[in-house]
C-alpha cells in the first residue's frame, strides 16, 4: 500500500488527463476545482463526484460566474476580446483559435459549447441553482442557451438540480451545526467534566454508601423518566387548540429543521408513551429482583473497597483508548492508501450511443493515430479511474479484507490487554489475606508488566479467534449488502440466520474470553485452558452467575443513565436559556440539540469509562470468590480469603476449625 497508494487521488479531483487540481509544483497548482464542459450530460452529483461523466474535464481557477456561449464569443471575439479571454479559461490548456469552425471546436471538446453561473461545492463547478417564488433558477434565469441553438429551460437540469440542493442542503446543515460547536465547545467541555466528577465521586461514595446511593441512582432514573412523562403530557396540553399542532408527521414530512416536529401534539404523545413503557419496565424489573438486587449491592460493596485502594485503576480506560485510537488510525491510513493503489485507466468516451468502443480502455497517446475518432465522431480518451490489471490490483479487495482482519485482531487486543491488567491488579487484592496490607505494591502496573511477559501470546490467540468471527459477520453484512436486490427468499433467509448464529457466537466468545482472561491473571495459565477452567467454574456456580453478573450490570447501567440524564437535563435547561442565572451566558445557538446530544452521548462513555473499570472488578472478584469457596473451606488449614461481610452476606457459614 505505501508504494503504490498515492493519498493525493483523494484530497484532489482529477481532470480527464489524469492530473490532479491544485497539486503543488504542478501546472495546475493554482488550478484547484474541477470544471465539466457539459454538466447536461451527467445524471446526478453522485456521478460527477465518482469522476465518471461522460464528458470533458478540466481543471480552473475559478467557477464561471456568468451564462455565455461558444457560439457568441466566437462571432465577437474581434470587438470584444475581453469576452473570448474570459471564455478560454474554460478551454482545453493552450487552445486560442477562435477562427476554428463551431462545429469542429464542440467535435472536439476544445471548449464547452456553454458556460452557466456556478460555484463550488466539493472542489467541482455545480450550478448555482436557486429558489425565486418557488420557481428553479440559476442566477435568477429561467432559461438558457445551450450553445448549440437552443433555448432551454433550467428544468432541463431538474434531475441534477434536485440532487445538488440535497447535497447543498445538508452542506448548509452541516455548516450551522459546525458553527454551533464552535460558540458551545467551551461548554460541551464542562458538561463533560462535570459528567467525569459525578462519575468519581460516585464510585468513591459507593464504598461507603453503595445500598444508599443505588437506591437514590434507582429512584432519580425513575423521578428523571416521571419528569419527562409530566414533561411531554404538558407539552401535549399546551398545544391543545393551536393551529397545525394536530397535523401527523406523516402530513408534514421529512424536515430538516427538526424543531417544526416539536408544535406537534402526536410528537409530544408518542415520546409520552414511550417513556410510560420504560418506566413501567423498570418498575416491574425492581419489584421481581428486589432481593437479588440486595445481593449485588454487597458484591458492589466489596469492588468499591476494592478500587479504593487501587484507585489507578480508574485511568486505566485512557491507555486502552490510545491504543484503539492508534489501531483504528494504522487501519484508516492503510485502507486509503490500498483505495488509492492504481494507475490512471483511460476509457473511450463517446457522444453517440452506437459507438462500439465505447467505454473501452484506450491510450491516449496513440488514440488520435487510431481509427476510432473515425468511426466514432467526437470520442476522446479520457482519464476514468484509478486501478490496473496487475495482481497486485486484482487482489486489492483482498488486501483489504486482511487490513480490517488485522484492524479487529489489534483492537480485541488491546481491549483483552485491558482486561488482563484490571483483573490481575483486583485478584491480587482478593488473595491477599490482610487486606490492605498484604496487597502488592503498584499491583496496576505490576499487572500489567505480567501481561505484556508472560500472557502476549494468550492474549493475542483469544484476540484472535473472536478477530475471525468478527470478519466473518463483515463478510456477511458485505454479501447481505450486494444481495438485498435479488428476489432468492432462501439466500436472503440463510443470510439472516448465519448473521444470526455468529452474532450469537460473537457475544459468547467475548463472555469466555472476558473469564478466561481473569483466570489467566490469576493463575497463568494458557489461554485454552483458562478459558476451560473459567467455563466449569460458572457452569457449576451458574445461579450465581445469573443473580450477581447480570443485575449488577443491569444496575451499573442505571448508573450510567442517570449520569448521562442527570447532565443532559442540565445541559438542556441551560442551552435552551431556561435557568435565569446562566441564561446571559448560555450560547445564541442554530439548532440546541447538536450541543445537547453531543453532552449525553459524551457523559454516557465517561461514565462507561469509570463504570466498565467497576465491572471489570466485580467479574474479577465474582470469579475469584467461586474460586475461593472450591479451593478452601473455611478451616484453618484453608481459610477463606475473601472479607467476612461478603462471606456473611453470600450465605457461606464459617467453618469451625478441624480438629486434629
Amino acid at each position: 500500500a505505501w508504494v503504490h497508494g498515492d493519498p493525493r487521488k483523494v484530497i484532489y479531483p482529477t481532470d480527464s488527463y489524469g492530473q490532479f487540481c491544485g497539486q503543488k509544483d504542478t501546472l495546475n497548482e493554482n488550478k484547484t476545482i474541477l470544471f465539466y464542459f457539459n454538466i447536461l450530460k451527467c445524471a446526478s452529483p453522485v456521478v460527477l463526484i465518482n469522476l465518471q461523466c461522460p464528458t470533458t474535464q478540466l481543471c480552473v481557477s475559478k467557477c464561471p460566474d456568468r451564462f455565455a456561449t461558444y457560439i457568441d464569443v466566437q462571432a465577437s471575439y474581434r470587438y470584444k476580446p475581453d469576452q473570448w479571454n474570459y471564455f478560454r479559461q474554460f478551454c482545453k490548456p493552450g487552445f486560442n483559435n477562435p477562427r476554428k469552425s463551431v462545429a469542429q471546436v464542440l467535435r472536439d471538446e476544445d471548449c464547452p459549447s456553454m458556460i452557466i453561473p456556478s460555484r463550488p461545492f466539493l472542489k467541482r463547478c455545480f450550478p448555482d441553482f436557486s429558489t425565486k417564488n418557488g420557481v428553479l433558477t440559476v442566477a435568477n434565469q429561467t432559461t438558457f442557451k445551450d450553445g448549440r441553438g437552443k433555448t432551454r429551460n433550467v428544468t432541463d437540469l431538474r434531475e441534477a438540480a434536485n440532487g445538488i440542493n440535497n447535497v447543498l442542503d445538508a452542506r448548509s446543515i452541516g455548516m450551522k451545526i459546525f458553527e454551533d460547536y464552535a460558540i458551545s465547545w467551551y461548554w460541551i467541555l464542562i458538561g463533560l467534566f462535570i459528567a467525569m466528577i459525578v462519575s468519581l465521586l460516585f464510585l468513591v461514595l459507593l464504598r461507603f454508601t453503595a445500598g444508599v446511593l443505588f437506591w437514590i441512582f434507582i429512584f432519580g432514573v425513575i423521578g428523571i423518566i416521571g419528569y419527562g412523562i409530566w414533561h411531554c403530557y404538558w407539552e401535549y396540553d399546551h398545544l391543545k387548540g393551536i393551529p397545525g399542532s394536530d397535523l401527523t408527521v406523516y402530513d408534514i414530512g421529512f424536515q430538516t429543521d427538526f424543531r417544526v416536529y416539536l408544535q406537534l401534539r402526536q410528537t409530544w404523545l408518542a415520546f409520552m408513551i414511550i417513556l410510560c413503557v420504560v418506566e413501567v419496565i423498570i418498575i416491574l424489573m425492581l419489584i421481581f429482583l428486589r432481593n437479588r438486587i440486595r445481593v449485588a449491592i454487597a458484591l458492589l460493596k466489596e469492588g468499591s473497597r476494592a478500587i479504593g485502594y487501587i484507585m489507578s485503576t480508574l485511568f486505566y480506560p485512557v491507555v486502552t483508548f490510545i491504543l484503539i485510537a492508534i489501531c483504528i488510525s494504522y487501519w484508516a491510513v492503510i485502507a486509503v492508501f490500498l483505495a488509492t493503489s492504481g494507475e490512471p485507466v483511460y476509457k473511450v468516451m463517446a457522444n453517440q450511443t452506437m459507438c462500439k468502443y465505447a467505454n473501452l480502455t484506450c491510450d491516449p497517446e496513440t488514440f488520435n493515430t487510431t481509427n476510432v475518432t473515425k468511426l466514432c465522431p467526437g470520442a476522446q480518451c479520457t482519464f476514468a479511474f484509478y486501478g490496473g490489471e496487475s495482481l497486485y490490483h486484482k487482489y486489492i479487495f483482498i488486501f483489504q479484507l486482511a487490513n480490517a482482519f488485522v484492524f479487529l485482531w489489534l483492537v480485541n487486543f488491546a481491549i483483552a490487554l485491558g482486561q488482563c491488567t484490571l483483573a490481575g491488579a483486583f485478584a491480587s487484592y482478593y488473595w491477599a489475606s490482610r487486606k490492605p496490607a498484604d496487597i502488592p505494591l503498584w499491583p496496576l502496573f505490576s499487572s500489567f508488566g505480567r501481561a505484556i511477559r508472560y500472557h502476549t501470546g494468550s492474549l493475542a490467540f483469544g484476540a484472535l479467534i473472536l478477530a475471525i468471527v468478527q470478519l466473518i459477520r463483515v463478510i456477511l453484512e458485505y454479501l447481505d449488502h450486494k444481495l438485498k436486490g435479488t428476489q432468492n427468499s432462501f439466500t436472503r433467509f440463510l443470510l439472516c440466520c448465519l448473521k444470526c448464529c455468529f452474532w450469537c457466537l460473537e457475544k459468547f466468545l467475548k463472555f469466555i474470553n472476558r473469564n478466561a482472561y481473569i483466570m489467566i491473571a490469576i493463575y497463568g495459565k494458557n489461554f485454552c485452558t483458562s478459558a476451560k477452567e473459567a467455563f466449569f467454574l460458572l457452569m457449576r456456580n451458574v445461579v450465581r452467575v445469573a443473580v450477581l453478573d447480570k443485575v449488577t450490570d443491569f444496575l451499573l447501567f442505571l448508573g450510567k443513565i442517570l449520569v448521562a440524564g442527570g447532565v443532559g437535563v442540565l445541559a438542556f435547561f441551560f442551552f435552551t436559556q431556561r435557568i435565569p442565572v446562566f441564561a446571559q451566558e448560555a450560547p445564541t445557538l442554530n439548532y440546541y440539540w447538536v450541543p445537547l446530544l453531543t453532552v449525553i452521548i459524551g457523559s454516557y462513555l465517561v461514565a462507561h469509562g469509570f463504570f466498565s473499570v467497576y465491572a471489570m472488578c466485580v467479574d474479577t472478584l465474582f470469579l475469584c470468590f467461586c474460586e475461593d469457596l472450591e479451593r478452601n473451606d473455611g478451616s484453618t488449614a484453608k481459610p477463606y480469603f475473601m472479607s467476612a461481610s461478603l462471606h456473611r452476606i453470600l450465605g457461606k457459614k464459617e467453618l469451625s476449625p478441624k480438629k486434629a
